[in-house]
This record gives structure tokens, C-alpha cells and sequence, in this order.
């Protein structure tokens, strides 16, 4: 009987973890604004300016998800054994509806269903929608995080990953069914991003169990993380090269679904694992000694979340501006990046073809950052010992050479460069969560790192229009630029200032390298019970 119970909340684990993932593959719409923008534009009647102010807010809504953190502590009991009734379904339904509204109503007003709305009301409709990704990777993250509290930077690496995978699994789903249609695709926007967590919500739960074929199975999911990216990044590349015919879209797409749905062959190999180890299972629980070594492990980690600040208390504390500050100078120069990699590619004689490539090619190196970053930092952190923190130092530092060597505007800068930035840029997406509920703890992490996602945009407007903006309009004659003096002297400064950010996150590495001692020594007992 105490067999078919752990197989049960294995396989209840299993099936949240799984449901978060697919729910993660259709948060990530606002990555696809390039596809809709021009539609938008051209029937709302809006120059460049207007539209780059309603995209502005595309990033104001998906960066600041303070109240979905709120939601998420408010509706998740303490007691985890309640959390099945509430939690994450509710924060989940929450981002739902939001989607809907807003994609529904920018829907309406691009077919004339309803009256053209003020540029204010259109920033409303975009601010709506992209806050509902938010909701979703809130409720998704913090719940991989408490379900796997030994393995969060794999965990939070996975989450992070599916949705940076998002954009491009979308693009993909519109150029097969909806190519050259965007106003279809707003449609669609607003029903299959709600649905799909409105069918899922109800398996994304908590669950406090911890069992031998964690990690097998996190690396299991990782495998085919890797793989999913391998292959879209190749469908992007012979696209590009080759234009597919419709059969082809269509065979490569049916491919892409069944990569998706692949990691359902996991669960038959890890329940017969799990069954060969039964035996050995049943004689570690005989073990008296065994027996109190796992209670002094679970008492130990009960004193360890009594120690949970809240958003307030959290901001007193100099970790958190130290991360905030960091994130401003990382995230805020990735998104300055990207934001302008077409531009860039146009001075520096790139040509269609080659700056689209760049474009499409982002989402796969922000995945592998994003990815990459967890699962590196939690085999390094309890492996070789290195707190966290020092991979953001890496990271940042990695990211100002790449700043650096687009600067330098020599041939294949912007490719080398660009794969840095990406990488570099996606890691910190895993790395600041991660980070935030180890310092902060889990119960408020919602709240917490969604309030230091804040310094992302607030980066992005400073680096986009008071730095890379503002030297662009003065190095250019007439209607554009060309050369490398364009953005030669943006690049440096965002080199400069990634390097700080880079020297911000090595003193939290000095100022947090007890706690990490202490984190360590926590997963070597817990490996003990293993």
C-alpha cells in the first residue's frame, strides 16, 4: 500500500510538472509582436513613434508581476497538503483571463468589431495581455521550485526555457496554419494561450514529497529541452535558406508536436525504475538511524522556511538592491539588443535575409541561457560548491564582452556578438529567481523576484532611448545610418555597464557565501536519504 501511495505522488509530480511545461509553450505570445505590429499599425493608423509606445507597454505589462505574486501567496495555504485545492490554479485562471481580454479586444479593434480606441485605450488592451504571461510563469515557476526544492535552478532552468521556446514554437504554429494572416492570428491569441491553461490549471499543484527519481527525471525533461531547441533552431535556419512549401510546414510541424508530447514516454521507464528500487526503499525506511537522520533533515528545513521575508522586508535588505541593480544593467541591455538587432544589422550593410536569421535565432540562444544557467549552477552548486551568485558574475561579465565585440563592427560581430548576448541575457531569466528564493525564501518568492524583474524595463527604456536611441538620432543624416559609429559608442556603454552589474553580483557572492555553505550542507544531508 505505502508502495502505490509513493507512486501516486511521484506520478502526481510528474503530471504538474509536465502541465506547467505545456502551459509555458503558449505564454510567450508577446514574443511574436513583430508578427501583428504591422497590422496593428496600418489599421489603427499609427506612425513608428505611437507604435513603439504601444510596444513599450508590451513590455511594461510582461515585466511587472508584482500582483501576480501577491495572488500567488494569498492563494497558496501554508499547509501544502491543502495547496491542491487552490494555489496555482487560481493565479493560472487569473493570467486566463487577462489574455483573453486583452488579445480579444485588440482582435475587435483591427476588424472594426468595436470603435477605433485612443492610443491610450490600444497601450491598455497590449498592457493587458502581456501582464496574463506573468500569471502564468509566476504560478508555473514558483510551483517548480516547491516541488523540487533540491534541484530549483534546474527546475526554475526548465520553466524559463520552455517559455523562451514559446515565441518560436508560436511563429511556427502561424506560418503553418496562419501565414500571411495576422488578424486571424490575433484571434487565435486570444483563445488557444487561455484555453490551454484553462484545461491544464487543474494538475499544477504542490506537492511535498522528495524521491529518488527526481533528478532522473528533471534530466530526462532537460533532454528533450535540448532536443525541442536543436530542432526548431534548424527548421528556423533551412526556412530561411529553403522557403517551405505548405506539406512541408505541415510534416515539420506534426515533428515539433510530437517532441512536445514526448516526455509521456518518460513516466512507463521511471515507474519501472522506481519499482526495481522498492526493495531498496523499504529497507532505508527500517533503518532507525536512517529514519532520524530524515527527520532531523525535514526539521531543519522547517527552521529554514520560518526564516520567508516578505516583499517589504525583502527590500530592506541590500541582496535585494544588489539584484535589482544587476538585472537593470543585464536584462535591461539584452532587451536593448534585441530590440534593435534589426537596426544594427541594416548599418552595418546586413542584408534581409541575414538580420531576419539573427531575429528568428534569439529565442534558441535565450533558451539555452535560460536553460543552461539553472542546470550548470545546480550541478557546480552542490558538485564543486560554487554559490549561485557566481555564475551571474560569469554571466554579466560574458554578456559585456559580447556588448564589446558588436561594437567593434568587424565581420561576423554581430553574429559572434549576438549569441553571446543572447545566452548571457537568457541566464539571468533562471539565475535572479533561483537566487531570490534561496536568499528570500519560497513563500513570497512570487512577489519578490516579479519586483525585481521591475529593474528590466526600466533598463530597457535606458538603455533603448537614452542611450542607443539618443546616439543613433545624433550620429545619423537624413533618414538613417550607416556604418559603425551607429551604435559603436551605445555597445561600449552597455559593455561598461553590464561589467558593473558584473562586479554589483560578485559582492553578493562575498556577502552570501556562508549561506550558500549552508545550502550545500543541506543537499549533502538530504543526498544522504538517497
Amino acid at each position: 500500500m505505502e508502495r502505490l501511495n509513493l507512486k501516486h505522488k511521484l506520478g502526481d509530480k510528474w503530471i504538474s510538472t509536465l502541465a506547467s511545461i505545456w502551459i509555458q509553450c503558449t505564454s510567450g505570445s508577446l514574443y511574436t509582436f513583430s508578427i501583428y505590429s504591422p497590422i496593428l499599425k496600418s489599421t489603427q493608423r499609427y506612425d513608428q513613434s505611437t507604435l513603439d509606445t504601444v510596444s513599450v507597454f508590451k513590455d511594461i505589462g510582461a515585466n511587472c508581476g508584482v500582483l501576480s505574486g501577491l495572488l500567488y501567496t494569498f492563494a497558496t495555504p501554508s499547509n501544502r497538503r491543502n495547496a491542491y485545492f487552490g494555489g496555482p490554479c487560481l493565479v493560472l485562471a487569473a493570467g486566463a483571463i487577462q489574455c483573453f481580454l486583452g488579445y480579444f479586444l485588440i482582435w475587435a479593434s483591427v476588424v472594426g468589431l468595436i470603435p477605433r480606441p485612443p492610443v491610450v485605450g490600444m497601450c491598455f488592451f497590449v498592457l493587458l495581455a502581456a501582464h496574463a504571461q506573468t500569471f502564468f510563469n509566476t504560478a508555473n515557476v514558483v510551483t517548480a521550485v516547491r516541488n523540487f526544492p533540491d534541484y530549483s535552478g534546474t527546475a526554475v532552468g526548465i520553466m524559463k526555457g520552455f517559455v523562451g521556446l514559446s515565441g518560436a514554437i508560436l511563429i511556427q504554429f502561424y506560418e503553418t496554419i496562419f501565414h500571411n494572416k495576422p488578424t486571424s492570428y490575433l484571434l487565435i491569441l486570444a483563445l488557444l494561450p487561455t484555453i490551454n491553461p484553462l484545461l491544464l490549471m487543474w494538475f499544477v499543484r504542490i506537492y511535498d514529497t522528495k524521491e529518488q527519481e527526481e533528478k532522473k527525471l528533471l534530466n530526462a525533461i532537460s533532454c528533450v529541452a535540448l532536443l525541442l531547441a536543436a530542432y526548431l533552431m534548424a527548421v528556423i535556419i533551412v526556412d530561411h535558406l529553403f522557403t517551405f512549401q505548405l506539406l512541408v510546414r505541415i510534416a515539420t510541424f506534426v515533428v515539433l508536436l510530437l517532441l512536445l508530447s514526448s516526455p509521456l514516454c518518460i513516466v512507463p521507464s521511471l515507474r519501472a525504475r522506481e519499482k526495481d528500487s522498492s526493495v531498496i526503499h523499504q529497507s532505508l525506511i527500517s533503518e532507525g538511524q536512517r529514519f532520524d537522520q530524515e527527520m532531523e533533515v525535514h526539521d531543519t528545513r522547517d527552521s529554514l522556511e520560518e526564516d520567508n521575508l516578505n516583499l517589504l522586508q525583502a527590500m530592506g535588505s541590500v541582496y535585494f538592491w544588489i539584484l535589482f541593480f544587476a538585472m537593470a544593467c543585464g536584462m535591461g541591455s539584452g532587451l536593448a539588443t534585441v530590440n534593435n538587432l534589426g537596426q544594427i544589422g541594416e548599418s552595418l550593410g546586413y542584408s534581409n535575409f541575414e538580420t531576419n536569421t539573427l531575429v528568428s535565432l534569439w529565442s534558441i540562444w535565450n533558451f539555452l541561457g535560460r536553460f543552461g544557467a539553472g542546470y550548470v549552477s545546480d550541478h557546480f552548486l552542490y558538485v564543486k560548491g560554487w554559490a549561485r551568485p557566481l555564475f551571474m558574475v560569469l554571466t554579466l561579465s560574458s554578456m559585456s564582452i559580447g556588448h564589446a565585440v558588436i561594437a567593434s563592427g568587424m565581420p561576423g560581430a554581430l553574429y559572434a556578438g549576438s549569441i553571446l548576448v543572447g545566452v548571457c541575457y537568457g541566464s539571468q531569466w533562471s539565475l535572479m529567481p533561483t537566487i531570490a528564493s534561496e536568499i528570500f525564501g519560497v513563500k513570497h518568492m512570487g512577489t519578490i523576484f516579479n519586483a525585481i524583474t521591475i529593474a528590466s524595463p526600466v533598463g530597457s527604456y535606458i538603455f533603448s532611448v537614452r542611450v542607443v536611441g539618443f546616439i543613433y538620432d545624433k550620429e545619423a543624416w537624413g533618414s538613417g545610418c550607416s556604418g559603425t559609429h551607429c551604435f559603436m559608442l551605445s555597445f561600449l556603454i552597455m559593455a561598461s555597464a553590464t561589467l558593473l552589474g558584473s562586479l554589483a553580483a560578485l559582492a553578493l557572492f562575498f556577502l552570501t557565501k556562508n549561506f550558500y555553505n549552508q545550502v550545500i550542507l543541506r543537499r549533502l544531508l538530504h543526498s544522504l536519504r538517497e
